[in-house]
């Protein structure tokens, strides 16, 4: 029971939160209410007669919308053209990506007055709420894997690798519980499964926590087991009994949470390739729908 009794804790592997994750965290949850406080601020102005679409403000209001969004093609350009790099580094235009996905789907919302006055504009503001309700979505699933799946992989294998699971010539941690060591083997085994279709993939992310926490309860079930009969042989204290069992808890619940971030990640992965063939298309529509708009107002 050596490498029971010098078991350290080990923390649950994951995405790391930085300081910079958190205030972008914040700064993104500080979007939504200024986003609402900015629509309610317009409407107030728009009953009170301040402005129309047709006016002046109105008319700015949609132009500079309309030029927001438009700009969001300059994204994926500087993404896959390489003779667009000296415009500046892909971050810098993702993070703009970001920003005018916001305002100009804001400043066009309070240049339409809250109503739609024609077909064309009625299609062309179904295209935009389109794409920014698809952008919202893509940048949720963004966040789960940014740090890139070799990363979240290693992180299952550094810790097989700290409970000597990943070769013949070191003994598992577990070894003194064969049981708990094939459990978790077989977890993980699941884990780096890749599903062979949609609903196996969904079944999987939708109960893989569930089987986390009854795997758990199965192997700390025999955890118990033999370390209270060893602390019976040994004469240990409840204290001592009691570290030894949560250090084992402890192995096991990090594994078990790294392998479900894991599998989780390749989910989101998959999700991501998918979102990414549904936007492109509502851009494209919403550009020759803005056009089609545009145009139309000018000439009628």
């Amino acid at each position: 029971m050596t490498n029971l009794s010098q078991a350290q804790g080990i923390p649950a592997q994951g995405l790391p939160r930085t300081s910079d994750t958190h205030a972008k965290g914040r700064g993104y949850r500080l979007a939504l209410p200024v986003f609402i406080l900015a629509l309610l601020l317009a409407w107030v102005a728009n009953r009170q007669g301040y402005y129309t679409p047709g006016s002046d403000v109105g008319y700015y209001l949609g132009m500079a919308g309309g030029i927001m969004m438009l700009t969001l093609l300059l994204y994926p350009l500087r993404k896959h053209f390489s003779f667009l790099q000296p415009l500046g580094a892909i971050r810098h235009w993702f993070k703009l990506h970001m920003l005018f996905g916001i305002l100009g789907p804001l400043l066009i919302i309070i240049h339409s007055a809250f109503g739609i006055g024609s077909l064309n504009a009625g299609v062309a503001m179904a295209c935009m709420l389109l794409v920014a309700g698809s952008g919202v979505i893509g940048r949720f699933i963004y966040t789960r894997i940014h740090h890139g799946l070799y990363g979240r992989r290693a992180s299952l294998h550094e810790m097989q690798a700290e409970l000597g699971m990943h070769t013949d010539e070191v003994r598992s941690k577990f070894h003194f519980a064969p049981a708990v060591e094939s459990r978790l083997k077989e977890f993980g085994t699941l884990a780096q499964t890749r599903p062979t279709n949609f609903l196996t993939g969904s079944w999987q992310f939708m109960t893989l926590a569930l089987r986390a926490k009854h795997v758990r309860h199965q192997c700390m079930r025999d955890v118990r087991k033999v370390v209270k009969a060893h602390a019976q042989k040994r004469q240990w204290d409840r204290s001592k009994l009691q570290a030894r069992l949560a250090a084992a808890d402890h192995k096991i619940r990090s594994y078990l949470e790294s392998a479900r971030h894991t599998a989780q990640f390749s989910a989101y992965e998959r999700m991501f390739s998918l979102w990414h063939i549904l936007h492109v298309p509502f851009v494209f529509m919403l550009v020759i729908s803005g056009v089609v708009h545009v145009i139309a107002v000018h000439m009628y």
